[in-house]
């Protein structure tokens, strides 16, 4: 059970501070919109905190773009809206190069369908948030968790991360964390790696067969056998490499119940 509320709390109020620029070559008006700042959660989706920047961009784009779906670019790189934001800025910005704000492109028109999905609406989202909480139970504790959840249970978790409720959140999220009466550790832990243009994933356990608790270092050293110097960033950190993933798991994880770490 994730028994440590500071860190949980500290991990989900991590906010990043972000300048939306509108793509000059879209404006129609002859005076070029202000940019929209905003500080938006790190574990939270572009979707569920754009409502306001495509309101202030709304009128300076041509009528027929208007009902078009935005999207985000930076770095001249389509960003993928079903990645946590968190994941996203660590994965893509080179900060030591890079100030804040992080000054992400505004878009309406030409929607890179090859690069990108689409996301249409919230609901969108919302399924895709629930697949990957059900997938991350499936690891944990071979789906019995998020399966005997209520209706109720899955919206209180959703509303909870739109809403960016923590105590609504882990008053559920809490059983997907909780370990079973007979084990001091989940079945396999839910993890996603981060390199180049996608991710990896792999079935690793929280103890090695002799009976050690499985560490960062050796998740990397499983994923990476023949690559040196390896390091994982999550939540704008490096871990100590010899972190517990069981330890981890509990308490940086993503709202998804997975861990998102960037490999560096």
């Amino acid at each position: 059970m994730a028994n440590d509320r500071e860190i949980l709390r500290e991990v989900w109020e991590g906010k990043l501070p972000v300048c939306f620029k509108l793509d000059p070559d879209e404006v129609v008006d002859l005076q070029q919109p202000d940019s929209y700042y905003l500080m938006v959660p790190r574990l939270s989706y572009f979707p569920l905190v754009t409502d306001k920047v495509r309101k202030h961009f709304l009128k300076y784009i041509s009528n027929d773009k208007q009902e078009q779906e935005i999207w985000l670019e930076y770095n001249n790189q389509p960003m993928k809206w079903h990645f946590p934001i968190g994941v996203l800025y660590d994965s893509m910005v080179d900060i030591e190069h890079e100030t804040l704000p992080w000054v992400i492109t505004v878009h309406f028109d030409k929607f890179p369908e090859t690069k990108i999905y689409r996301f249409s609406n919230k609901e969108t989202v919302e399924s895709y948030f629930m697949a990957c909480i059900k997938e991350a139970d499936v690891l944990k504790h071979r789906g019995q968790i998020a399966t005997n959840m209520q209706k109720k249970d899955h919206n209180q978790l959703w509303l909870g991360l739109q809403n960016d409720k923590f105590d609504q959140f882990w008053a559920v999220n809490r059983k997907l964390m909780e370990l079973t009466v007979d084990s001091d550790h989940f079945k396999y832990i839910p993890f996603r790696c981060y390199i180049d243009d996608g991710y990896r994933q792999k079935l690793i356990k929280p103890v090695t067969e002799d009976g050690r608790r499985t560490t960062l270092q050796d998740l990397l050293n499983e994923l990476f056998p023949n690559k040196d110097n390896v390091t994982a960033k999550i939540h704008g950190m490096y871990p100590p490499l010899e972190t517990p993933l069981q330890w981890m798991s509990e308490h940086l994880s993503y709202p998804d119940n997975f861990l998102h770490l960037t490999i560096v």
